[in-house]
């Protein structure tokens, strides 16, 4: 039987995890972001394409790839607006995802595949794509995040052990 790359909800130290640190605290301290619905890791690359006059297929070669994280969470107004007044060096956790993204921070993450893999997926980026709702058959706020990575991703080990 294979074995696959799962998480477990509601299990601990098995759930997949996203952590998020402003690139200028110079302590790098990791934020969990809470109420974490789903994750999309996004590496598209851009092709480019050309025609011969020998050939009656057209070529192509992989070129640069834009790379993004999307997920969704259910708000929470210590994570959203932060602890405290917004620093430019001030860690995530004072200066809060929304404050983050409305000054263009630039951020390291680092995402837990949770199961066994012990593997993460890391890189830096900046928060975009927030767009908060809520309805009656949702009463609770919801927003999506994306990372709009810049650079590569990196393969890391599990983030448990060391933020």
């Amino acid at each position: 039987m294979p074995n696959y790359i799962h998480s477990a909800p509601g299990v601990s130290g098995e759930q997949a995890t996203v952590k998020i640190a402003n690139n200028a605290d110079s302590g790098s301290a990791y934020l969990t972001v809470p109420q974490l619905q789903d994750v999309t890791i996004n590496n598209a690359n851009d092709v480019f394409t050309w025609s011969q006059l020998d050939t009656t297929a057209k070529n192509q070669v992989a070129t640069t790839s834009t790379n993004s994280v999307t997920c969704n969470i259910v708000l929470d107004p210590t994570t959203w607006f932060g602890t405290g007044t917004y620093s430019a060096t001030g860690t995530m956790a004072n200066n809060g995802i929304l404050q983050s993204s409305i000054n263009k921070d630039q951020i390291e993450f680092r995402i837990d595949l949770g199961g066994t893999t012990a593997k993460t997926i890391e890189g830096e980026g900046y928060i975009t794509g927030l767009a908060p709702t809520t309805s009656a058959d949702s009463p609770v706020w919801i927003s999506p995040i994306t990372i709009t990575v810049t650079g590569e991703y990196t393969l890391g080990t599990n983030i448990d052990s060391d933020d």
